[in-house]
């Protein structure tokens, strides 16, 4: 084992939307930071995905297998490369309501009270805004919380067919708004993600080191257990020893977990930071559905997400329950999560027979139905004999069939309402499910709070059982909200970020 020669004040194990943040925010204390990354870096042409085929065959998935519950393996869509699972998001960085943060009742349970508020956030939400280069248009959407500010740049236009078909949604009643986008404004690589916006601005100090293709395998504590002292990673083949006064993981909530769980020692039995025996568990990902309205003429296939509606985020008069947020899907020929739903291409291709998949995806408008999943302690990381395991079974699901069967109404009267010509009258919508290799918007196995015993990390994202440990990734959440938790995550790392630097004096 080697034992690299420099000693940090931060080691940051990840760079997706916490780390890379947390390390911008960190890189002019002057304090010397060594960053860790698993992979490395994205050439540009995977990047910019106007220029690939998202089709090819797990194209953006992890190079390693995770189980099922039955102890199926499948490949995992999570990416390693710096910037983490951010280069190949939608950029969509929405702010969670002011309600998401207390407790929510849903036919299926309950979300549980956060310990910290909206108010908390709400000036690290501004901060993340500004950072992330956010495109939006505030006020449109009458679920928007109170803000401070408004978005640093006016929200994008919609593809010609997407603004046709929002006019037909407004004159259903209903609210569609620009949804919120972070944007580089660069021809090349246009959605902002943490490498362009984190990392790239931290090392341009020198007390910033990156070290990419190294994947960290174990952390390593002193003999009472209260501090960890060493990190031990694997980069080209051999184990290296990193050392350092504090460590923050911003894996992901799956990696962190396993982490932590394989990390265990005398001290830490369960695995480290486990004496709650929460670690890993709560895991949630939001019910998705895609649902595709076949249209008459094509479209380019490659345009952003820019519509969001959240009449329904609520319930509706049918349903006094949560029941979820809508958001187009982008150009099908460029949205990765997409093209993990082929049971609805196989669909397309029987409603347009002797359509190729290019062809089927450029003729239609696809939509996301998403609908927060509840903490549930059976539904957790598991870490044995080197393998992840993810023991998941989905939860609040009449919620989520009822977003879906109420787009479905509105998107059958948007096509009454326009010109016959513009879309595929077939009756139908194909949808489908995301299956469980697409671990999107994965958060909760470290829930934050004030209580060791019902909780992994206290208010500031450190580990109750261990003094130099924090999780700045999606772990920390106590529920899932119904909205992307992007922005949230770099709110957050934001946040911790100045806890951290009054450690640091």
């Amino acid at each position: 084992m080697i034992i690299d020669d420099g000693y940090y004040d931060i080691i940051i194990v990840g760079t997706g939307a916490g780390g890379g943040t947390l390390a911008y925010k960190l890189a002019p204390t002057g304090k010397k930071i060594l960053i860790l990354e698993r992979g490395d870096f994205m050439p540009l042409e995977e990047q910019n995905r106007s220029n690939v085929d998202v089709f090819k065959a797990e194209r953006y998935h992890a190079p390693e297998q995770w189980y099922d519950r039955n102890g199926e393996h499948f490949y995992p869509q999570t990416n390693y490369a710096v910037g983490g699972n951010t280069k190949i998001y939608g950029a969509v960085l929405q702010r969670m309501r002011e309600r998401d943060f207390e407790t929510v009742k849903h036919q299926d349970g309950v979300s549980p009270e956060w310990c910290l508020k909206y108010q908390d956030f709400e000036p690290y939400y501004t901060e993340a805004e500004q950072l992330y280069q956010v495109h939006g248009n505030a006020s449109e959407d009458p679920t928007e919380p109170p803000r401070s500010a408004g978005y640093p740049y006016p929200g994008v236009n919609s593809e010609s067919q997407v603004q046709e078909i929002a006019r037909a949604i407004a004159q259903q009643g209903l609210h569609p708004a620009v949804l919120p986008l972070s944007l580089t404004r660069q021809e090349d690589d246009p959605t902002g993600d943490s490498e362009v916006f984190g990392v790239s601005a931290a090392l341009k100090f020198s007390n910033v080191t990156l070290k990419t293709a190294a994947k960290v395998v174990c952390l390593h504590t002193n003999s009472s257990g209260r501090e960890v002292k060493a990190i031990e990673a694997e980069i080209a083949g051999q184990s290296y020893l990193f050392l350092g006064d504090i460590v923050v993981l911003a894996c992901g909530a799956v990696n962190s977990a396993a982490l932590l769980l394989r990390s265990g020692n005398d001290k830490h039995p369960q695995g480290l930071a486990n004496s709650s025996d929460l670690v890993g568990r709560n895991l949630m990902k939001h019910l998705m559905t895609a649902i595709v309205q076949l249209t008459a003429t094509p479209n380019s296939g490659q345009f952003q997400r820019t519509i969001g509606v959240n009449d329904f985020y609520w319930g509706d008069e049918n349903f006094p329950y949560p029941m979820g947020h809508i958001q187009n899907a982008g150009g099908l020929l460029q949205d990765v999560i997409f093209a993990e739903s082929p049971p609805i291409f196989s669909v397309l291709a029987k409603a347009l027979p002797g359509f190729g998949l290019k062809q089927l995806a450029v003729r239609s408008i696809g939509w996301w139905a998403q609908t927060e999943a509840l903490p549930n302690a059976d539904n957790r990381v598991r870490f044995e004999g080197n393998k992840i395991y993810l023991d998941y079974i989905p939860n609040n699901l009449e919620a989520h069939d009822r977003l879906i069967y109420r787009w479905i109404e509105v998107l059958k009267n948007v096509e009454k309402n326009i010109e016959h010509s513009v879309f595929q009258h077939t009756g139908i919508h194909p949808r489908g499910e995301v299956p469980i290799q697409v671990v999107a918007n994965q958060c909760g196995t470290c829930c934050f709070g004030e209580d060791p015993q019902t909780s992994v990390l206290d208010i500031n994202c450190r580990t109750h059982d261990v003094d130099n440990l924090y999780v700045v990734d999606g772990s920390f959440f106590p529920s899932s909200s119904g909205m992307s938790p992007a922005l949230t995550i770099i709110a957050n790392a934001l946040r911790v970020g100045d806890r951290l630097i009054e450690r640091l004096k």
